[in-house]
């Protein structure tokens, strides 16, 4: 069981023992404190998970400490202790906030059973806040991702497949957002408290790729003067995204292997095994399966990253995408904007759902983008759009 932290204030120096004696044996890390000033300045420093706090004390009260200790950190469990003739007054506490109150004097297994429902209470609280968090990254990667049933099966398969540890392989054109996708897992995942490692695979050369990867050791090449960890070592426990794997050597696809295999690798010049635990999403808009027939995308790689393949659709094959997109595009940069940009004209938006869209998802955010810089009213119009796109439609600028 996890050790938490526990506080306990109280003018009794008794008390205070008895209570620090009892909740040790149970576990529990306990702080004590003699007076309420000083308590709300261990409140402070430390984390704590429960206060126990006498209602009645010199100086400063229990409840005065519990409002202050609470604007300190509002999810901190709090019960008071009480004398028989202040039961209302630890009434009124709960009312405060507090969590519980104990009469005096109280036995050990009454300490303990309100110190356990205290605890539990704060982690329940801490679990709603994560899920709170994972709740609002889905729904705007719901806004972003398209209500079309295309984009909607790929929304169930990224909520499936998020809360397992499965190896995801994302294809698709560029521009179609397999980063968002990806990330969208991360988010969903039990790692998502722990690191987000990005590594876009296409734009180092091999050297640079490998020694920004698996880090290296001092003395490995021409300027490494001391040692580095790498991208790899950062993602420990967390996502390890690579972006453009099919870009990647023979010589690095044999050390990701050995990764995924062994959870072992060695930094540039190394001969020590270290041990990574991560969770690897992997994407590219090449067709690995042509290259691993080529020989250029090693067969064992290609099986072990393609455990759950997603297939993310280009624009083109989902015209109604388009308008909620550019809809959230507006929306998100109307905010950063001086200008009072409402809306999109019915001509500019059917121009918009006529294009082809051959950068995809991220053409069409940047043509938003655009578009909110330069209009003059309050609504995007044809003329606001860039000019290959009214082309393509069969029309001119000017």
């Amino acid at each position: 069981m996890e050790s938490t932290q526990i506080l306990v204030v109280d003018d009794e120096p008794d008390m205070r023992e008895t209570c620090r004696k009892i909740l040790t044996r149970k576990g529990h890390r306990v702080a004590v404190a003699p007076d309420g000033r000083t308590a709300l300045e261990m409140v402070r420093q430390e984390p704590f998970d429960l206060l126990i706090a006498d209602l009645r004390m010199p100086d400063m009260d229990g409840m005065t400490v519990l409002r202050e200790a609470k604007k300190i950190n509002p999810e901190l469990a709090v019960i008071m202790m009480t004398a028989y003739g202040t039961i209302d007054t630890a009434v009124e506490a709960v009312r405060e906030g507090a969590f519980d109150y104990l009469p005096k004097p109280f036995s050990m297994a009454q300490l303990e059973v309100a110190v356990e429902s205290g605890l539990n209470y704060r982690r329940l609280l801490e679990e709603n806040r994560e899920l709170q968090r994972r709740l609002r990254r889905a729904m705007q990667f719901e806004e972003v991702i398209g209500p079309s049933p295309q984009m909607s099966a790929v929304l169930d398969v990224v909520r499936k497949v998020a809360t397992s540890e499965a190896n995801v392989l994302l294809r698709g054109e560029t521009g179609t957002g397999k980063e968002l996708v990806a990330r969208a897992i991360h988010a969903g995942s039990r790692r998502s408290n722990a690191p987000w490692v990005p590594i876009d695979c296409a734009s180092l050369p091999e050297h640079l790729l490998e020694s920004e990867m698996f880090g290296y050791e001092k003395g490995a090449f021409t300027g490494a003067t001391a040692g580095k960890r790498g991208l790899l070592e950062s993602a420990d426990h967390g996502t390890l995204f690579l972006d453009e794997i099919g870009d990647l050597s023979p010589n690095i696809q044999a050390k990701m292997l050995r990764v995924l295999q062994e959870r072992q690798f060695r930094r540039v010049g190394g001969r020590e095994l270290l041990g990574v635990d991560i969770r690897l999403i992997a994407a590219t808009n090449r067709k690995l399966d042509e290259m691993v027939h080529q020989g250029t995308f090693r067969e064992d790689l290609f099986y072990r990253l393609n455990v759950v393949t997603i297939e993310l659709p280009p624009l083109r094959q989902r015209p109604e995408d388009i308008a909620p997109l550019a809809s959230h595009f507006l929306s998100q940069f109307g905010k950063d904007s001086a200008k009072a940009v409402q809306g999109i004209s019915s001509a500019a938006l059917m121009i918009l759902e006529k294009y082809h869209w051959p950068g995809n998802v991220r053409e069409l955010k940047n043509t938003i983008q655009r578009a909110v810089s330069l209009t003059d009213g309050n609504q995007i119009g044809p003329l606001d759009l860039p000019q290959h796109i009214l082309e393509a439609f069969g029309g001119r600028s000017s």
